[in-house]
């Protein structure tokens, strides 16, 4: 257990800057096409509401995030100009924050509040929708997984910032 008194702690309690909602993605079936909108709700327990894992009672799972930065890094490492945020099958892109300095800390998404349950892991899906090697080049570069604590709209162009 990291000593809370430690210069290790203060660092990864420091503030870091805000950053900010590009793109939002909703799956509604499993295996159907992420319908992309400019505002969704979470729901507490729940996630997003229209989205597939909006059903599910309290799990870790509830809205996946990743970094606009981390889909031009998984283009590099296919050799593509880009990578669609809805290719990856996840809820929401981010700018500007890393989001692997949320980890084990409560942030702010728009109107809701989110709590860090864990790294977004590529599925063998990725093979499917990037082609050859597209399950390595997401290894990494998968973004995060939250729990929705506070319900509350999510709009395209709204702040994320830690807590």
């Amino acid at each position: 257990m990291l000593n809370p008194q430690s210069r290790l702690a203060a660092l990864l309690a420091a503030p870091m800057r805000p950053g900010r909602v590009l793109w939002i993605g909703l799956r509604p079936a499993r295996r159907s096409a992420v319908l992309t909108v400019e505002e969704a709700l979470a729901q507490v327990g729940q996630g997003l509401a229209g989205d597939r894992y909006g059903s599910r009672d309290n799990g870790p799972r509830q809205v996946t995030l990743i970094q606009a930065e981390h889909l031009a890094a998984i283009a590099s490492h296919l050799g593509l100009e880009q990578v669609e945020p809805a290719r990856l099958r996840r809820n929401v892109v981010t700018q500007g924050i890393n989001l692997l300095a949320l980890k084990e800390r409560r942030f702010r998404l728009g109107g809701a509040v989110l709590e860090h349950t864990g790294e977004c892991h590529p599925c063998s899906r990725m093979e499917e929708e990037l082609g050859p090697g597209g399950y390595n080049a997401v290894r990494g570069h998968g973004g995060i997984t939250a729990r929705v604590i506070e319900p509350g709209p999510i709009r395209s162009g709204d702040a994320i910032t830690a807590l």
